[in-house]
């Protein structure tokens, strides 16, 4: 069992059903998982996207200035950061939701030792804002804490996908899903499991990944325990 892990959510999971937005419902289930392993003093945290609200690269391609369209992105993430740690909270799990965006009012500021030490208290710790700098994603983000915290292992939660494939699934029906990689296959094959800079700071840093489907329930769990589920995307050779 993993001691200290990189839980990366994506904002389309905070959807549910909905074409758009926050679901509190979907949100409260996201929680509920998360608590199953919080009950196993793992220490645990949280990086989340913001694809339910916006998306940096659409902004971009609508004509927005890309640096500008990353930080709305940003304070998406911070709006679903808000959202999961309400949801933590109401069912008795204690968290903290640290932004690399100063927002005083509403969050913590990113500071490294200070992030560790609400792990050593068991606090959940919600990282968003992602790196603070425009141009990179949130996989480079939970790549980042990851390192920083001194993480095992980047649980990277997948909408309704259950691991690595070579292609869409979604669009291809002979996509050739993989048991097992190297973060070294997924840059030279360029898989989408996370960008190449996310892809290159685990490799550098000696963390693993697990790509799974967060949409099973007891997945987050089975995947912390180090049970064989979805892919394990490793470090080395």
């Amino acid at each position: 069992m993993y001691q200290r892990v990189i839980l990366k959510l994506s904002g389309e999971a905070m959807k549910g059903e909905t074409g758009y937005g926050i679901d509190p419902e979907t949100v409260n289930k996201i929680a509920l998982e998360i608590k199953e392993i919080y009950d196993l003093d793992v220490e645990i945290g949280v990086v989340i996207g913001a694809g339910n609200l916006w998306r940096g690269v659409t902004g971009e391609k609508l004509g927005m200035d890309r640096a500008q369209a990353d930080y709305m992105g940003m304070i998406g993430t911070i709006m679903n950061g808000l959202a999961l740690q309400d949801a933590l909270e109401s069912i008795g799990v204690s968290s903290r939701v640290m932004s690399a965006l100063p927002i005083k009012e509403v969050s913590e500021p990113y500071i490294r030792r200070r992030a560790i030490r609400h792990l050593e208290k068991k606090r959940v710790v919600i990282f968003v804002g992602g790196t603070g700098s425009p141009y990179f994603s949130t996989d480079t983000a939970a790549g980042l804490r990851a390192a920083e915290i001194d993480a095992e292992v980047i649980l990277m939660a997948k909408n309704g996908v259950m691991g690595v494939y070579d292609k869409d699934p979604k669009v291809h029906e002979d996509a050739k899903f993989y048991n097992e990689l190297t973060l070294q296959e997924v840059l030279e094959k360029r898989l989408l499991v996370m960008d190449s800079t996310a892809a290159s700071i685990c490799k550098d840093n000696e963390i693993d990944i697990i790509v799974f489907d967060m949409n099973k329930k007891g997945n987050i769990k089975k995947a912390t325990l180090g049970n064989k589920i979805g892919t394990l995307v490793k470090w080395e050779e």
